[in-house]
């Protein structure tokens, strides 16, 4: 049905292209790129598929990218690179005519700000160009706005609160490692909070705000209130919320471990001087930290991430929490990655598939929740990531 070429080679990118390969009905061509050439190739072994093609690309150059775009031709590109690199891919598909979709917003890498204005703004470019580019089509952001856009289909008159909650129960057995690109990590969680109440942005200090949340087969887990990039887009797309919250969880371990880094500057994205070299010390530290990518295999427990919501359904005040479970180990046996690399890119290769077939296929720029999740949500079951629903429970919230 179609070619597909997946930018990154990072946990994600290696989910997401086994995924893509256990789906040939859908995805016909496959290409993997990255800065390093070995790292697609060595995914490539690992699915068994000698069919797929890899490259080497610089995804910050557009000329690059473009003649990447142009030699192999893809119907859709799946952007797992980092997200500094969003607004250069964007461009160089708008320049050979390629569809778009990334699983994270655009930050510039000079500011630990997220924020889509800068990838909305191309929406009447790709409009004009014919082209569909799909936004944050991740778990979180991603599914968790495909699950309230099924909640508002099918379940709310109005939705008036919503509380995204991200638990990870898992043990990797390190004293101290992140689950994702440590980089992008600890930006997010150094950086304010921010929640969206009454048609307002309330901002808070780091990690100001947590309370004790139970998650299905996990328990209770202190919950911290993040900013987090889907509360911006679903508040706009569903102007009758009149709360969005997102709250993820850490260990005590996890944040002595943060505020150490901190305090002792190594959170700095900015240059310093060193040795007369140039260096920024979370770039450093990223180099020091465990790969996200070598978790896998000792990972122990599962994720839970989810929407809390409450409406009013026929004049009923209603509450409803729709919610994936995912183990880190079965996720290891299955794409040699762990829980979280798994979560993040199952939903792009089904997002990519909704394109493909023709579901979602809207020129513009838009996040996944302005589709209808009804397609997505049934793949989601079928390919690994099954959710569950509880009516008019108590949403702790």
């Amino acid at each position: 049905m179609g070619k597909v070429l997946i930018i990154g080679a990072g946990g994600v990118g290696t989910v997401v292209a086994h995924k893509v390969a256990q789906n040939p009905d859908v995805f016909t061509d496959i290409m993997i790129a990255s800065r390093t050439k070995s790292k697609c190739d060595a995914i490539v072994k690992a699915i068994g598929n000698p069919a797929i093609k890899t490259a080497q690309v610089d995804a910050d150059n557009v000329d690059e990218l473009v003649a990447l775009f142009n030699s192999f031709n893809p119907e859709i590109v799946i952007n797992v690179a980092l997200p500094y690199q969003d607004l250069t891919i964007m461009e160089a598909c708008l320049k050979a005519g390629v569809n778009y979709l990334d699983t994270a917003n655009y930050e510039p890498k000079e500011e630990a700000h997220f924020e889509y204005s800068w990838q909305w703004a191309y929406k009447k470019r790709f409009e004009d160009a014919g082209l569909t580019a799909i936004l944050g089509c991740g778990f979180d952001p991603g599914v968790s706005g495909i699950y309230t856009a099924y909640a508002a289909k099918h379940h709310f008159d109005e939705m008036h609160y919503l509380d995204i909650v991200d638990c990870n129960a898992g043990n990797h057995h390190k004293a101290f490692a992140t689950n994702f690109n440590p980089e992008i990590n600890i930006r997010e969680i150094t950086q304010n909070g921010r929640y969206y109440e009454d048609g307002k942005w309330v901002t808070t200090q780091p990690l100001e705000f947590h309370k004790d949340l139970t998650y299905p087969n996990i328990g209770p887990r202190d919950s911290y209130l993040l900013y987090h990039e889907e509360l911006e887009s679903l508040v706009k797309n569903f102007p009758t919320i009149k709360r969005a919250r997102f709250w993820m969880t850490f260990g005590q371990e996890y944040l002595t471990h943060l505020r150490v880094i901190q305090n002792i500057g190594m959170a700095r994205i900015d240059e310093i001087d060193y040795n007369g070299m140039k260096i920024v010390p979370l770039q450093f530290l990223k180099a020091v930290l465990p790969n996200p990518q070598d978790l896998g295999e000792n990972y122990e427990g599962e994720t839970s991430i989810g929407c809390r919501i409450r409406g009013i359904k026929d004049g009923k005040e209603h509450t409803y929490y729709i919610y994936n479970n995912c183990s880190h180990q079965e996720a290891y046996k299955e794409t040699g990655m762990q829980g979280v690399s798994y979560t993040t890119g199952v939903p792009a290769m089904i997002g990519a598939m909704m394109f493909l077939k023709g579901l979602w296929k809207r020129p513009g720029v838009w996040n996944v929740e302005e589709f209808d999740p009804d397609p997505f949500m049934e793949q989601l079951n079928k390919q690994g990531l099954p959710w569950h629903e509880v009516f008019d429970g108590d949403l702790e919230l």
